[in-house]
């Protein structure tokens, strides 16, 4: 019996027609193509399955639902693969400097299988952090009906009673070498710590920027946060990719969903759940590829008006596991659509709009819970990402300023040019409450490719100094960060930015209610630094790092490369 076609499919038409068909088609011949497959749109399924990393191990049984899936619903399946790098595992190495560059790999390879092969559709299979952003962005370049499916979050640890996850291991550390916690307890968290497959189980990167496309419309509902091992997830994926032949019947476009409303949809929800970081830089480079007018300044419109409604990690109690079971990001969505905090009629990927497909969920949170904070009890009023000016910022900052009591302080500057200098003098109980931290030439084109700053974050929390202490950083932070943190200083010390003419002692303002980043010398003294500074020689002169020095982006539009 002959397959009928779901749609006609003018793209991959286009390449097995006219003078150019017969070599065109003997390629697809064999690979198995039958005469009739030719009528079928052809879906690229972006597979990031890889044994680098538990975030992206679990991936390949989602891989073969969506194909089995796309197969039976009469399309034709066309597999590549995507890399990844593992922030947990690079982080505090030289290891750490490929992350965010990977986002772009990630996304020239999206694009250009999609493009180089005339592909109908996509559907993206991510799971650890820049998996997501790279995803989505080659997503957009491309612009053929789209899906992400999220690899899913990771189930907890357990150790002496408690839940553990990968940010239990860094801050553990620091208890040890304070002498809170025994060798025995430390490697017994560090073998418990991640105990399968799945992405870091807090509200870090990996599930900050799952959530954020749920909300933005380009992943089914609830699918961002359930957990790899268990079997809805797969079910998740292979209706995923029902859901795409239905985009690419109606012709429904990345580009189509991804609207200035809907990325502001996407941030209320990374405010409301206390989301990472990450999420500011990647939704500047996610409005980049979209073509959507989004500044660094919008962030803090949607964080002011934005309650923080989920006690979730790494500031609060709960894991994304425990936020699925309370309701899941449709829960947390249809309260600030009642609040007018979302936008209703923005489309998403099944067709239907946001007020559609949250018509059935309840108004308010479960009692029976309290991972999801009503309305009237939230856990903060404002939300927590607050972009900082001032001196040693101009074009912005990002200070994440959940579970902090007093979210303002003035110290003397604690320089340093490196990461591992920096945790050494942690470790060595050199750094004292009341001190400002500077950690410079790990920008974008510094470090270069902006590594995380989790060993050193981690390590002030375990020694008690998450709040006493303050970091500064033109580098980034890990979505399992907290404390009295800013980072993404820009412009960077390497592109002579402020931060380059710190010395050691110098006194720092951070103040978060003001939204002031000040380096509290007088501008004539400044001006004199500037001048006898001298930028540092490039770190690297070949390959991908040399790439991305030279090509990207201050922090403040996305650390894009390709903003020309």
């Amino acid at each position: 019996m002959t397959t009928k076609p779901v749609i006609p499919n003018p793209r991959s038409q286009n390449i097995t027609q006219g003078k150019s068909r017969a070599p065109n088609r003997s390629m697809y011949y064999a690979m198995g193509y039958q005469e009739e497959d030719f009528n079928k749109p052809m879906v690229g399924v972006a597979n990031g399955h890889s044994t680098i990393t538990p975030c992206n191990s679990g991936l390949q049984k989602l891989a073969d639902a969506a194909i089995a899936s796309i197969e039976t619903g009469g399309g034709k399946a066309q597999v590549f693969g995507t890399p990844t790098i593992s922030d947990g595992m690079a982080m505090g190495t030289e290891g750490m400097k490929y992350s965010l560059v990977s986002r772009e790999v990630i996304s020239d390879c999206i694009e250009t299988c999609v493009q180089g092969q005339w592909l109908d559709g996509v559907i993206v299979i991510g799971g650890c952090d820049k998996n997501m952003p790279g995803g989505m962005m080659g997503m957009l370049r491309a612009n053929v009906p789209a899906i992400f499916v999220y690899g899913g979050t990771i189930l907890p640890g357990r150790y002496k009673g408690k839940d553990l996850n990968i940010v239990s291991v860094f801050e553990a550390v620091g208890e040890n070498a304070a002498g809170r916690l025994s060798d025995e307890d430390l490697l017994e968290i560090e073998r418990r710590a991640v105990p399968g497959s799945g992405s870091c189980g807090g509200m870090y990167t990996a599930n900050t920027m799952s959530s954020a496309f749920e909300a933005l419309g380009l992943s089914l509902p609830y699918s961002s946060t359930m957990a790899n091992p268990h079997e809805e997830k797969v079910d998740s994926a292979r209706e995923s990719a029902r859901v795409l032949l239905e985009a690419i019947k109606n012709d429904l476009k990345p580009r189509d969903i991804v609207t200035r409303k809907s990325i502001e949809n996407a941030v209320a929800v990374i405010m409301a759940t206390g989301g990472s970081t990450n999420a500011v830089l990647h939704f500047l480079a996610i409005a980049h590829a979209a073509g959507v007018d989004w500044t660094i300044d919008d962030f803090e419109r949607v964080r002011v008006k934005t309650p923080v409604l989920c006690d979730l990690k790494p500031s609060g109690q709960y894991l994304a596991v425990d936020l699925h079971r309370a309701g899941g990001i449709p829960q947390v969505m249809k309260m600030l659509l009642g609040a007018g905090l979302l936008h209703g009629d923005c489309i998403t990927i099944s067709g239907q709009t946001i007020a559609e497909v949250l018509k059935d969920v309840p108004a308010v949170p479960r009692a029976d819970q309290d991972v999801i904070r009503p309305l009237s009890n939230p856990m903060y009023k404002q939300g927590h990402l607050a972009i900082l000016k001032g001196n040693l910022s101009p074009e912005g900052c990002v200070a994440k300023i959940t579970g902090l009591k007093k979210p303002v302080m003035t110290g003397p500057a604690r320089v340093f040019d490196d990461e591992q200098s920096a945790l050494a003098a942690i470790l060595a109980n050199k750094i004292v409450a009341g001190d400002v931290m500077v950690l410079r030439y790990l920008g974008p084109k510094g470090g270069p490719g902006m590594p995380e700053m989790l060993a050193p974050t981690g390590a002030l929390v375990g020694q008690g100094l998450g709040e006493s202490v303050g970091l500064i950083t033109d580098g980034r932070f890990s979505g399992g960060t907290w404390g009295m943190v800013v980072g993404h200083v820009a412009p960077e010390a390497a592109a002579g930015g402020t931060i380059a003419f710190i010395h050691e002692g110098d006194s720092i303002t951070i103040d978060a209610h003001q939204l002031l980043l000040q380096l509290n010398v007088s501008d004539e003294e400044i001006a004199k630094r500037r001048a006898a500074w001298t930028a540092p020689a490039p770190r690297y002169t070949r390959g991908v790092q040399a790439k991305f020095a030279f090509n990207a982006s201050t922090a403040s539009k996305g650390a894009v490369l390709d903003n020309y």
